[in-house]
């Protein structure tokens, strides 16, 4: 009999143990509890920031993201890894379908608008460029600095991504050069401090960026880059002259003259309303977007200080 009693005991104790278990998933609450979530790697230096500053306000969160490649981030949410996305795309209506039949309802929010930036190296005079000229390089079509600027003398393209499976490129085939397939003589550098590494010590370099990594820590009115590279401005027009190439400040992205934008996503799926939505109402909200001012971003809903900056390229 004894032995029966501590046997009933031992089975409540295990089935009490495995309930718990299958909660553990859901223990997180609006304001508690700890997350993963995927971030496009390009919006690292921002969502970080974000993390940070969420998580002193909230003591009782936790906020660990995955910075990966958009792909990556994107099937994570598809397989119910993860219930908070940053992308810089919405889901398709097929990846919307798939979660809508395991009884979901996913959601995106728009976060910012993000500048698409070319880098040179400091020694490079040539700083103004056409979009029709940045496609016939990321095409393959021009190879050499010469067949754009009759007057260099640098030789051949050295053109750097992050990675191949980055939204900068996807953005470079779709948007740029209108799907046609980029070069074979491209190739990625796997990460953005690794680009930026590059180009500072590439005569004959461009990398192309996300713009939230080339702020001046410095200067606070975010009308500066990083000084180990220059950032080229772009035309829409046939010929690229100073009174028509912009730069991907936040004045010119807000004004839409920079010609290479593209918005920024919180793509979130969470049906009880928990942590994901609690940190998704931060980031849209005044705090969160007052981050995305200061990170040189276009904000989704916070207002912009209109500077004139044209200058001398």
């Amino acid at each position: 009999m004894l032995k029966f009693k501590f046997l009933s005991i031992f089975c409540f104790l295990l089935l009490f143990s495995c309930q718990n278990k299958s909660k553990d998933k859901f223990t997180d609450t609006y304001s508690s509890g700890v997350i993963p979530i995927a971030v496009d790697e390009n919006f690292q230096p921002i969502i970080q920031e974000e993390i940070d500053v969420f998580e002193a306000l909230f003591p009782k969160t936790g906020i660990v993201p995955n910075y990966t490649n958009e792909v990556n981030a994107i099937n994570l949410l598809l397989k119910d890894s993860v219930r908070l996305v940053i992308a810089t795309r919405p889901l398709s209506s097929n990846e919307e379908n798939y979660l809508k039949g395991k009884k979901f309802s996913p959601h995106s929010y728009k976060l910012a608008t993000d500048g698409i930036a070319l880098i040179i190296n400091n020694h490079n005079p040539d700083s103004l460029i056409t979009l029709n000229d940045i496609r016939k390089i990321l095409t393959g079509e021009a190879l050499n600095w010469k067949e754009i600027y009759p007057k260099s003398k640098l030789g051949k393209f050295q053109v750097v991504f992050d990675n191949k499976n980055s939204s900068t490129v996807r953005y470079a085939i779709d948007s740029i050069c209108n799907g046609i397939p980029l070069s074979n003589k491209l190739f990625a550098q796997i990460t953005n401090p690794e680009v930026i590494d590059y180009v500072s010590k590439t005569p004959n370099a461009i990398g192309i960026i996300g713009v939230n990594w080339l702020g001046n820590h410095k200067d606070t009115t975010n009308l500066s880059f990083k000084n180990e590279i220059r950032v080229m401005a772009v035309s829409a027009e046939s010929e690229a002259t100073v009174a028509n190439s912009y730069r991907p400040f936040q004045a010119y992205l807000f004004y839409g003259y920079y010609p290479l934008t593209r918005n920024v996503y919180i793509i979130l799926n969470d049906p009880r309303g928990s942590l994901p939505s609690g940190f998704t109402s931060f980031l849209t909200l005044d705090r969160g977007q007052r981050i995305i001012l200061k990170s040189g971003l276009l904000p989704a809903t916070q207002p912009v200080r209109i500077v004139n900056i044209k200058d001398e390229q």
